[in-house]
């Protein structure tokens, strides 16, 4: 078989265009998500294409459905090379105290339990094997606060600190590990984040042009079709008119 890559959160914005472009590549690939339809469109899709694909199931925040999922991997689908901890959400947007635990609790659980859980696995092979490559999508609010987004960034914060201690404990291991750290990019996370409210997400990204999710899967195919000798430790990308998680120049329009 080819080449594998697992991708969480595949069903939609940077995971879904990172199957594809990995795909594209000639990787086969392991797509996972919560919603099987998105799976099964999303596997139609690849298989049109001539990949080989494989779909699971699962919430990344349950550790026992993590591991029941991965463990029964056909055999010639459990090598994989390629990790991309794609799946994460922001969860509200309002001040510290005025914050909803449900809401700290989902991005808590989503975007750094959920990597450990579905990290500590994956790895563990690659490990025997002294090979494979670990692609985490943090994110700029893992490099700076900005208001009304502080668990948010709490948890992007632990992810590039993640990163880097994986980085320490599977170098004798010959694994890589990246982090890739996106700015604004259009998909479903204000959405998410707004529970919903797509007049209020979409205000998020008027007055510039953002990035969209292939910008950020190609990204992830550099760090991954560099010679084996080289590892991207770090990437942050943002649109040309993002200079910060909170400063970007937009043109004003008349009301």
């Amino acid at each position: 078989m080819e080449k594998i890559a697992l991708v969480t959160g595949a069903t939609s914005g940077i995971g879904e265009a990172t199957a594809l472009k990995l795909a594209e590549e000639g990787f086969a690939v392991i797509i996972t998500g919560r919603r099987q339809d998105r799976l099964n469109v999303l596997k139609h899709k690849l298989e049109r294409g001539g990949s080989s694909v494989f779909t699971l199931c699962f919430d990344v925040r349950n550790e026992e459905e993590v591991n029941n999922s991965l463990e029964n991997l056909p055999p010639e689908w459990q090598d994989i090379d390629v990790l991309v901890n794609n799946a994460g959400l922001a969860a509200g947007m309002e001040p510290f105290q005025q914050g909803d635990s449900v809401d700290w609790n989902r991005m808590i659980d989503t975007n750094l339990k959920g990597l450990l859980f579905v990290t500590r696995f994956v790895s563990q092979s690659m490990v025997v094997r002294k090979k494979g490559h670990i692609i985490n999508i943090g994110s700029i609010a893992g490099k700076e606060a900005y208001p009304n987004g502080n668990v948010y960034c709490a948890t992007k914060h632990a992810v590039d600190a993640l990163t880097k201690g994986m980085r320490f404990d599977l170098l004798p291991y010959n694994i890589k590990v990246t982090q890739i750290c996106p700015g604004a990019v259009e998909t479903e996370f204000s959405v998410v984040r707004f529970h919903g409210d797509k007049h209020r997400a979409d205000k998020v990204y008027e007055g510039y042009e953002c990035l969209v999710a292939d910008d950020i899967a190609e990204c992830i195919w550099f760090a991954v079709s560099r010679p084996s000798h080289v590892n991207i430790n770090d990437m942050v990308v943002m649109p040309t008119a993002q200079a910060s998680a909170s400063v970007f120049q937009k043109e004003i329009y008349p009301s």
